[in-house]
C-alpha cells in the first residue's frame, strides 16, 4: 500500500551527514490541510517565530518578516530556500548568521549527575518573570513583557524553566521551549530550545546544561522525536555544549529583519575587533547615532569620534573634556583623599607606608588595613584585610611591584559600590562582590576557581577573570581551605577580597536604590575634582542608608556591566549633545 507523504517532509537521515530533503510545503499538499498549519507564526514575546516552512508561498515569509513590530525581533526559522526570500526584499532582511543544532530523542542520554546547589523547575511567580529579564538585560537579549511570561505560564506551545538557587530560590537561569505538535500539529513531532541564558553572575557550574536537560526531557516525556536550536555561529562555548550533549548540526537556515536590535548582525565586522569592551560600548553607540569612529590606538583603547566637524579624542571614557589637573588627582590616591575631605565629604584614615615600625602602630590603631600602591588601577596590587605586621610587610612588598609609594588605610566592612557620575549626575550605580564559589561535594576549589573563571571571561569579553596568585591562594587559605580541597556542596567560598571586576568581581546594579545622600556625595566629590566622568568606590553598610566613606575615584570608569542603565549613551550625550534623541 503506497504511503501518503508527510506535509512537512523535511527528514534528516540519523546516522549519515545531515541531508536537507525538502523544508517547504509541498505543492500538492492536500486541499483538507488546516489552515491552522499553514503560515504558522508563534508570538515568544520578544517576537514571532515563524515556521517558514509551513508558507507555501515564500513572498509570505517575506510579508511576515516586513510586519514586524517596533521593538520586536522576529525569527524565520526552517528556509529550504533563503536566497528566494531574500532576493524579494534585499534592503529588508538579512540571513542570520547562526547555525542550527538537532538532539534526537532516541539518541539522548540522560546523565546520571544532578544538579549540586539549584534545580530546575517551572516558571511560578512574577517574581520569576522579572528574573528572567533581568538574566535577559544582563545579556544583551531582548526582554519580555512580564504579563505575558505569567499569561503563557500553562501555554501547552510555550514551555518555561527556570534554574533556581536551591537555598534562597533566587532565579539564576532560564530557558524556553516551544512544542511544535502544539503549534501546528508537526507529523515529524519536533519541538525547539530558545533563549538560554544563565545569570553571569552565577556561581554554580552546570547551569547551562542542566537547562538544556530538563527541556529535553520534557519533550522526550511528551514523544517529541527532536529539539532543535539556534546558536551564533562564533559562539564556541555554547556548540561545545550542545555537541557534548549529543546535538548534530542541521542544514537550517534563519533570516530576520534588519532592525536596530539586530544591527551588528548585518552591518559587518566592528571597527576593531580588538578593542576592549569598555571602548566597544562606547563606540557602538557612536555609531548608532551617526558619529565617525577612527582607531587610534586598539591596544591602548584610543579612538577618536567626529560629529558635525567636531572631534573629541577618547580613551574608553576618558576624553579630552577632562583635564590633566583633574586627571592626576584620581590619579594618585592620597591626593584624591586629601581633596574629597576638604569638600567635607567622608574618607577613611590613611598614610603613607614608613619604617616597619610605623606601619605596626597604624595596624595597632586600626586593627585591620588595605594596603595599595598610590597610583595603579583594576585593583592590582591591593591586599585587603591584612592583619599581621607580618602581613603588612608582605603586602607593602606586593604593591611596590606597581608603584614606588604605598598606601596604608583602614579596613572598613561594607559593600563595595561604584557610582558613576557623568556630567554632574549619577547615571548608574551598583554593588561589586569579591569573586566567589559555590561547592559541589565534586570539585576542587582550584576546578571551581578556573570553571568561574572561564564563565566570568566569557560573560564579560575576557575583562574578568579570577587570578590563581598568592592574593587568591592567600584568601582561599584565610578561609580555612586549600586550592586542592573538594568544596563541600553547597558552601560558598570568596576567594579575592577586592571586588574588581579584573579579578573576576561580579556587578550588580542598584541605581534606583541608592540613597540621597549617597547621590549627593558622588556629585559633590565630582565637583571638587572638577571632572566630568567619574567612577567613585564607596564602602557602605546598605545601599539604601547614608552612611559612607570614599576610597577612590576613578577618571577612566568602565561603562560596560552596568545594565540596564545608558551609561554609554550618557557618555556620547555629554561629548555631542546635538545627537541626543528627545524623549
Amino acid at each position: 500500500m503506497a504511503t501518503t507523504p508527510s506535509r512537512f517532509d523535511h527528514r534528516v537521515e540519523r546516522n549519515t551527514a545531515p541531508t536537507l530533503v525538502n523544508w517547504q510545503l509541498p505543492d500538492d499538499a492536500p486541499p483538507e490541510v488546516a489552515p491552522s498549519a499553514r503560515n504558522v507564526t508563534v508570538s515568544c514575546g520578544w517576537g514571532r517565530l515563524i515556521f517558514a516552512h509551513t508558507f507555501p508561498d515564500l513572498a509570505d515569509v517575506a510579508q511576515t518578516l516586513r510586519e514586524e513590530q517596533p521593538g520586536a525581533r522576529d525569527i524565520a526559522f526552517y528556509l529550504r530556500d533563503p536566497h528566494v526570500v531574500l532576493s524579494l526584499a534585499p534592503q529588508e532582511l538579512f540571513l542570520d548568521p547562526s547555525h542550527t543544532y538537532r538532539l534526537w530523542m532516541s539518541q539522548y542520554r540522560p546523565s546520571a549527575r544532578r544538579p549540586k546547589g539549584f534545580h530546575c523547575r517551572r516558571l511560578q511567580t512574577r517574581g520569576d518573570t522579572e528574573a528572567i529579564n533581568r538574566i535577559y538585560a544582563a545579556r544583551g537579549m531582548v526582554q519580555v513583557p512580564p504579563s505575558f511570561f505569567w499569561d503563557k505560564r500553562s501555554s501547552r506551545q510555550l514551555r518555561y524553566f527556570v534554574a533556581a538557587d536551591a537555598t534562597t530560590d533566587r532565579v539564576i537561569g532560564a530557558v524556553t521551549g516551544v512544542d511544535h505538535v502544539e503549534a501546528f500539529d508537526d507529523p515529524e513531532r519536533g519541538s525547539s530550545l530558545w533563549c538560554l541564558a544563565v545569570d553571569p553572575q552565577a556561581t554554580f557550574p552546570g547551569i547551562g546544561e542542566a537547562l538544556v536537560r530538563t527541556l529535553a526531557e520534557h519533550f522526550l516525556a511528551r514523544g517529541r522525536a527532536f529539539m532543535d536550536l539556534s546558536v551564533m555561529h562564533d559562539n564556541a562555548n555554547a556548540i561545545a555544549l550542545y555537541e557534548k550533549l549529543g546535538f548534530q548540526r542541521v542544514p537550517v537556515f534563519t533570516i530576520k529583519a534588519k532592525n536596530p536590535i539586530n544591527e551588528k548582525l548585518f552591518v559587518g565586522p566592528p571597527v576593531e575587533e580588538t578593542l576592549n569592551p569598555y571602548a566597544m560600548i562606547i563606540i557602538n553607540e557612536a555609531v548608532r547615532r551617526g558619529i565617525q569612529v577612527k582607531v587610534i590606538d586598539a591596544e591602548a583603547g584610543y579612538f577618536a569620534l567626529t560629529y558635525g566637524g567636531r572631534t573629541v579624542l577618547c580613551r574608553e571614557s576618558l576624553s579630552e573634556l577632562t583635564t590633566a589637573v583633574a586627571m592626576s588627582r584620581c590619579d594618585d590616591k592620597a591626593v584624591t583623599r586629601r581633596v574629597l575631605e576638604a569638600a567635607c565629604l567622608m574618607v577613611p584614615p590613611q598614610t603613607l607606608a614608613g619604617t616597619p615600625a610605623d606601619n605596626a602602630a597604624f595596624l595597632e590603631r586600626h586593627g585591620a588595613l588595605v594596603v595599595k600602591p598610590v597610583r595603579g588601577e583594576q585593583g592590582r596590587g591591593i591586599t585587603v584585610d591584612v592583619r599581621t605586621p607580618a602581613e603588612v610587610d608582605a603586602a607593602i612588598a606586593r604593591a611596590r611591584g606597581h608603584a614606588d609609594q604605598v598606601l596604608l588605610e583602614k579596613y572598613i566592612e561594607g559593600h563595595d559600590l561604584r557610582i558613576i557620575v557623568i556630567d554632574g549626575k549619577v547615571v548608574a550605580g551598583a554593588i561589586r562582590k569579591p569573586a566567589e564559589i559555590t561547592g559541589t561535594g565534586q570539585h576542587s576549589v582550584r576546578a571551581l576557581i578556573e570553571a568561574q573563571s572561564r564563565r566570568r571571561a566569557a560573560a564579560t569579553g575576557g575583562e574578568s577573570k579570577i587570578p590563581l596568585d598568592d592574593e587568591t591562594e592567600r584568601c582561599v587559605r584565610a578561609n580555612g581551605h586549600g586550592l586542592d580541597d573538594i568544596l563541600p556542596e553547597g558552601e560558598a567560598l570568596a576567594v579575592r577580597k577586592t571586588a574588581n571586576l579584573h579579578t573576576g568581581g561580579t556587578i550588580h546594579d542598584v541605581t534606583d536604590r541608592l540613597h540621597r545622600v549617597l547621590i549627593d556625595a558622588a556629585i559633590e566629590a565630582a565637583r571638587a575634582l572638577d571632572i566630568p566622568v567619574v567612577g567613585f568606590d564607596f564602602l557602605v553598610p546598605r545601599v539604601d542608608g547614608p552612611d559612607y566613606v570614599i576610597i577612590e575615584a576613578n577618571e577612566r570608569p568602565g561603562l560596560a556591566n552596568h545594565e540596564p542603565q545608558p551609561t554609554a549613551g550618557r557618555f556620547v550625550d555629554l561629548l555631542f549633545p546635538r545627537t541626543v534623541t528627545p524623549a
